[in-house]
């Protein structure tokens, strides 16, 4: 089945036209209430978008406003999923092929699908599937843009802008929707606790004209799954939804899978979280020989909570892999920055680490013929394009975003990541824009950004930073000149200055910004030396002392702090640069890397320095426990690219224990990260005065909203931090947060899943802390709440307890 959209978005015969295309989606009224769902799809078709000649207003080009700045980044086009899924009388069949051009849309077709073929393939499922950041049309004002549509059941959203070369604009909007004739979706909560029952609901969806009688069958891995087969019947153009109990008893992840027949399959999983209060103890180093390293569990550890888990990095290719396919989710300035940053920079770097193949392979993804080539799973030691591609189009629109209104220290983060891609014409002008706007915030006497209460040490970084992100330019002649001009002048305020750096993290910064040399660089170098620390298994690391800030005014991290001691010491003989490599690896973790972006965009670069050495062909790493051996693993020269964890039940390991990792052959630039993780039962704590009383509703209804009431007793003066923890499928009524803040009760509030935290003002004395706010259920069954804490911000360490609740949900 075929079908064709038509919009116009174009200019005058005689201009070229740019264009940016964005494709992403976003998640429907459902899936918000409930977490993570299916996604129903067939193996997507090629989409062509054909961009027509057509001038003029456009109404829901208005919606979105104008841009008059002709020579600001081009104009964007956006196709995102609406917020219904996709309904019957719409329905489209995305396993066939269609052409789609922006604009208003005409629907072809029809047709069905044997019940006995076999059940679709759903295999691409990204976000984020298209973004063009310049797209020219010929002479009559016409461009085409192939594209490969995602296997996902869905309403997709278009939204095309233009400019011309003289500054005149359009726009022009269109949906298309992607379905199966029938398929199955199971709505399943983003987590469970362990003990929670729960209904399940499964959606069953009949886009044909005849009904369609079918047996569902939902099977569950980790869990119990009571009602699991059954026969449905779903009338021709509508929906059914079955309901299955999931009983959960014990920590870990949770797989589901759904089949309707043979027309439709779904694999889905959530992780099941313990119920008590979660303790951990880590521990990292290198396999240059076997470790042996003393930890104390837990002994009141909870049944099936106590874990281990050992996660071993060979070296910087390891973790360069790893950081390609998890960099493009993270979507704070600093992790957009450094998302772009790696990924411009990772052909040279996977080159120099010998990873040809994966350099090449990356250096052609923005290749037109790669737009319909149907995405091809990576193999064992080659990185995953498709996830690098799709993770660079999301971390270009959100930098576009942020560098609309980009003070000093936003385009000093961003412009290195922009400019590092000279082939993307839209990144490389974005980045040329930003790396002016820092050059021009150079004050007279050489330093950069500044501001009211900014101490000297925050000042200092901040010049370092700026003059990173100026040097990022000089790849063009007035960029060297800019450059050159900065630098001299940044770095006779660093000289002038030289005598208040008291601490090593401010002179390693300095070092890294590469605005010192001399006498100056070797007498920062002795400094930073100086202040390096050790740890008992030899990990050397740079403390953060108490006072210092990075540029953005917040307290660096100890991670971030050992990165720039190794890019500052780097070439330094005297560095025990090895160790501080080995800090930098045990403090990785594979999803969240070094914690922030500044952090991760510092460490990448001091590991893959340190770690260039090919690793031996296999090695075989061992965990043992007492001499016994929990878990072990063999890995081939392929395998050993990726950043491996191996991870063990580890019941019995309350009380000291003594552990060992072992490397066999031994490998220098293997580094490992241990952590014993176990949960224990929740005690009413008091402490420093602060008292916590918390009333959960008694008999909850799914979409019926319910009240949790606070109560807190406080010591006067104190800022306060408040955590609610919530069962699974609890949503917050975020107007009655507002409430509270109107109220001048809480001065702000955040949501994550299955907690909301409030932060709460100080309080005269005698005053005590009393609040509602509602929540709504949207799963029926018996779940286990979170834990209740109170906090102050200037004690963290200072914490009083309220035991979890368990919530009865009709």
């Amino acid at each position: 089945m075929n079908r064709s959209f038509f919009a116009g978005v174009g200019c005058s015969l005689a201009s070229l036209v740019g264009l940016v295309l964005f494709m992403t989606l976003f998640g429907d009224n459902v899936r918000r209430l409930f977490g993570a769902s299916a996604d129903a799809l067939g193996g997507g078709a090629p989409v062509k978008a054909t961009l027509m000649r057509s001038f003029g207003e456009n109404e829901a080009y208005k919606a979105y406003g104008s841009r008059g700045d002709a020579a600001a980044p081009p104009a964007e086009v956006y196709a995102e999923m609406e917020e219904d899924v996709a309904l019957p009388s719409t329905a489209h069949d995305t396993r066939r092929e269609r052409n789609v051009s922006l604009g208003g849309a005409k629907k072809k077709g029809g047709g069905g699908r044997s019940e006995a073929e076999a059940a679709p393939s759903r295999s691409w499922f990204p976000e984020t599937f298209l973004f063009e950041p310049l797209v020219v049309t010929d002479a009559s004002g016409v461009a085409t843009v192939p594209v490969r549509v995602p296997d996902r059941l869905t309403q997709w959203r278009v939204l095309a802008l233009a400019h011309s070369r003289s500054g005149a604009q359009s726009g022009a909007v269109t949906s298309f929707t992607g379905t199966l004739p029938t398929y199955v979706d199971p709505v399943l909560p983003p987590f469970l606790r362990a003990g929670d029952a729960v209904r399940l609901p499964v959606q069953v969806m009949n886009t044909t004209d005849a009904p369609v009688e079918a047996p569902l069958k939902v099977e569950v891995q980790g869990a119990v799954v009571e009602g699991g087969s059954r026969t449905v019947r779903v009338p021709a153009r509508g929906s059914v939804v079955e309901y299955v109990t999931v009983r959960v008893a014990t920590p870990g992840p949770v797989a589901l899978r759904a089949t309707l027949g043979a027309t439709d399959a779904v694999v889905r999983d959530f992780p099941v979280w313990a119920t008590g209060r979660p303790v951990l103890q880590t521990r990292g180093g290198t396999l240059a020989a076997p470790r042996t390293l003393s930890l104390t569990g837990a002994q009141d550890a909870q049944a099936g909570s106590e874990r281990v888990r050992l996660q071993v990095y060979p070296g910087g290719l390891g973790v360069l892999r790893s950081e390609l396919l998890n960099a493009g989710g993270r979507e704070d300035v600093a992790g957009v920055a450094y998302a772009l940053l790696l990924a411009g920079r990772a052909p040279k770097l996977l080159s120099a680490l010998g990873e040809t193949r994966s350099a090449e392979a990356l250096k052609a993804m923005h290749s037109p013929e790669r737009r319909l080539t149907a995405p091809v799973p990576a193999q064992p030691g080659d990185v995953d394009v498709e996830a690098v591609r799709t993770g660079l189009m999301r971390a270009t629109q959100r930098a576009l975003r942020w560098s609309r209104v980009a003070d000093v220290a936003t385009a000093a983060m961003l412009a290195e990541g922009a400019l590092s891609h000279p082939e993307n014409p839209v990144l490389s002008r974005l980045g040329e824009r930003l790396a002016a706007q820092v050059a021009a915030a150079q004050l007279p006497d050489g330093t950069c950004q500044g501001g009211e209460g900014w101490t000297l040490q925050r000042l200092l970084v901040a010049t370092a930073d700026c003059t990173r992100a100026v040097g990022a330019a000089a790849g063009t002649p007035e960029g060297k000149r800019r450059a050159a001009f900065f630098h001299a002048r940044a770095q006779g305020a660093l000289e002038r200055n030289r005598a208040h750096v008291k601490d090593g993290y401010t002179a390693a910064a300095l070092l890294a910004s590469g605005a010192v040399s001399g006498s100056l660089r070797d007498a920062l170098r002795e400094q930073v030396r100086e202040a390096v620390q050790r740890r008992d298994e030899g990990a050397a690391y740079l403390p953060v002392e108490t006072g210092v800030v990075d540029a953005t005014g917040a307290t660096p991290t100890e991670a971030e702090a050992t990165a720039l001691a190794v890019l500052a010491l780097e070439g330094d003989a005297k560095a025990p640069l090895a160790d501080l490599g080995a800090a930098l690896l045990a403090a990785y973790e594979p999803v969240n890397g070094w914690g922030s972006g500044r952090a991760n965009r510092l460490a990448l670069q001091a590991v893959v320095s340190l770690f260039r050495e090919p690793l031996p062909a296999r090695v075989r790493v061992v965990l043992e426990r007492d001499g016994q051996v929990i878990t072990e693993g063999t890995f081939d020269a392929k395998a050993l690219r990726e950043v491996l964890a191996l991870e063990a039940a580890a019941p019995g390991s309350g009380g000291t224990h003594t552990w060992t990792v072992r490397a066999e052959p031994a490998v220098p630039g293997l580094g490992f990260s241990l952590a014993l993780r176990a949960a224990v039962p929740w005690k009413q704590e008091a402490q420093a005065g602060l008292e916590l009383a918390v009333q959960v509703p008694s008999d909850a209804k799914v979409g019926q909203p319910s009240e949790v009431t606070l109560q807190a007793s406080t010591p006067s003066g104190l800022p306060l931090v408040l955590r609610q923890g919530l069962p699974a499928g609890v949503q917050v009524d975020t107007a009655s947060l507002d409430a509270l803040v109107r109220e001048g009760k809480v001065a702000s509030w955040d949501t994550e899943d299955g907690a909301v935290t409030l932060r709460l003002p100080p309080r005269g004395p005698g005053e005590p802390f009393q609040a509602r706010f509602r929540v709504i259920p949207t799963l029926a069954g018996t779940l286990q709440g979170g834990a209740s804490s109170l906090t102050t911000q200037s004690r963290p360490d200072l914490v009083s307890y309220v035991p979890p609740a368990i919530w009865a949900v009709r």
